[in-house]
């Protein structure tokens, strides 16, 4: 049975997670402080380091959290997937469709995500994140078995190419939806485009 001090404590977390990735994805991390997060909040700074432990948790909060819905839509389409190359294509089409639909969890993913903090020159990927990689990175090697891939090339080599062409297509989207500018493809441009580099790479 749930209390209500864990629900004005989900509240509160919750509230905190949704002013972050407003904030951080409209100002900018660096620009945004934890006093502007607690008052599009309506919460406290105490709070945010109660559940987070700074500014940099809460961003990876947000990123976890992101990739937790998508890698459990993820297991579903796996087990309807025919091969591994099916399984492939139905799951960054998965990733394609929850960047569009949430412009600020792409922004932040795309931007936020790839960038050297401070001096520690290190990049800030998620668990959900290297999940997810790691699913794609076993399909293909699975692709690979089942013969719906190539062998010749390795299996490392076409996650990061699958990946990155995805995302890549996706930022020139988020950056022209940030411009005000005319979208350069649809949604479902993006998804016939890399449906035809998925299966292109069929033996």
């Amino acid at each position: 049975m749930t209390t209500p001090e864990a629900d004005s404590t989900q509240t509160s977390r919750s509230r905190l997670l949704n002013a972050g990735k407003l904030l951080f994805s409209r100002n900018g991390y660096e620009q945004t402080s934890t006093a502007a997060i607690a008052r599009e909040s309506g919460s406290s700074e105490s709070q945010l380091i109660r559940y987070f432990g700074g500014k940099s948790g809460l961003l990876e909060a947000i990123f976890n959290d992101g990739w937790s819905g998508l890698n459990d839509s993820v297991r579903l389409h796996m087990e309807q997937a025919e091969h591994g190359r099916d399984a492939i294509l139905r799951i960054l089409s998965l990733m394609i469709e929850g960047f569009a639909n949430d412009h600020d969890i792409a922004f932040l993913f795309l931007f936020e995500g790839r960038r050297l903090r401070g001096n520690s020159r290190e990049v800030l990927l998620s668990k959900g994140f290297m999940h997810f990689i790691s699913v794609v990175h076993a399909l293909i090697e699975k692709g690979q078995a089942d013969g719906s891939f190539r062998n010749d090339v390795d299996a490392k080599v076409l996650c990061s190419a699958m990946l990155g062409t995805a995302e890549g297509m996706v930022r020139d989207w988020v950056m022209s939806e940030r411009a005000k500018e005319e979208h350069p493809f649809t949604n479902e441009a993006i998804k016939t485009a890399f449906a035809a580099m998925v299966n292109g790479l069929a033996p």
